[in-house]
């Protein structure tokens, strides 16, 4: 069946519910999986003050003076931290097409990191970069830890049922992310007075580089939309409550293709509404140990069906990666 929408899932049966619901549960994810790398979840249990904010706070932040975000701009190219301006990074980069994003974003990475060799070793480097935190407004960093650490929760959960519609044992992935390198952006789409140029678009056509993604965006016009496998463009429904999960590359070479990473893209919203627009997205990436090897899971291939890809780090992925979009 070729999905015209993506599906809508509870997963509230699998956060508290008997051994036979949680499989169900797992089993629908792993549809959504294998049929667009695309899923909404209800039933989360993630509190919905936290998200707004979240918002609020993002939001005073955008709104400061240029001269104040660039305080915070990010250190270094290679490290997705502080405060990125418009036209600074170009996600379709990753993907061979030359467009320029029309958002900025401001962006943190792992919190509560232990004072350890492995968080200091030269191959922790840039997954472990210090944050950059600004000044104003003065409550923005305890509110992005917090949501930082609701968001490394879900996302646990996420993986465990992931491991069991895989048919793996439930704690298969534990191992693999317990010092993740994950990252939050919260991006700003400001409003759009003037026409976009042609083929520019709030954010090109991109795929995810790590196991999974948790988005919350705002319903304004101009959203998210998803490639399916007949190669059209699904806009992503707004669901009341919900966020919005997306496969990474690393679980698409983890399940050797079985599962996919779905190319996905922010449009711009319809002239007769680009006033008034303006679009706020909370964006975690759950991305694995730096050290994690990422080859072909277990049921995944075999002789008959060998690994398409080599084995690879997921910290030396990333940062391949993430090189490729920087401008």
């Amino acid at each position: 069946m070729m999905l015209t929408t993506v599906p809508v899932i509870d997963i509230a049966p699998f956060l508290g519910g008997a051994p036979a619901e949680r499989q169900a549960v797992a089993r629908a994810i792993g549809r959504a999986c294998e049929d667009i790398g695309f899923f909404t979840i209800v039933g989360h249990g993630i509190d919905a003050p936290l998200v707004r904010r979240m918002y609020d706070v993002s939001r005073a932040f955008f709104d400061l003076p240029m001269a104040a975000k660039q305080r915070v701009r990010r250190p270094k190219p290679e490290q997705s931290r502080g405060y990125i301006g418009v036209g600074e990074e170009n996600l379709a980069y990753g993907v061979g097409r030359d467009t320029i994003d029309l958002k900025e974003f401001f962006a943190i990475g792992p919190v509560d990191v232990p004072d350890e060799p492995y968080y200091r070793a030269p191959a922790a480097y840039p997954s472990f970069a210090p944050n950059v935190w600004p000044e104003r407004p003065p409550e923005l960093r305890a509110i992005y830890v917090e949501y930082y650490r609701a968001m490394e929760r879900l996302a646990g959960r996420l993986m465990r049922a992931f491991a069991l519609a895989l048919g793996l044992p439930e704690e298969f992935f534990s191992d693999k992310t317990d010092r993740h390198i994950s990252g939050i952006r919260v991006i700003n789409y400001p409003d759009q007075p003037q026409a976009p140029a042609a083929g520019q678009l709030r954010a090109g056509a991109h795929s995810d580089y790590g196991a999974l993604t948790i988005l919350k965006a705002e319903n304004v016009p101009g959203g998210l939309e998803v490639l399916n496998r007949a190669g059209e463009w699904v806009a992503v429904a707004p669901v009341a409550d919900s966020f919005v999960i997306n496969l990474g590359d690393l679980m698409m070479h983890w399940t050797n293709d079985r599962w996919i990473s779905t190319l996905h893209r922010v449009a711009n919203p319809p002239r007769d509404a680009a006033l008034g627009s303006r679009r706020q997205s909370i964006v975690f990436f759950y991305q694995p140990n730096y050290d994690a090897l990422i080859e072909c899971l277990p049921g995944c291939c075999g002789p008959d069906h060998p690994a398409k890809y080599a084995p690879v780090t997921s910290g030396e992925h990333r940062l391949r990666k993430f090189l490729k979009t920087v401008s």
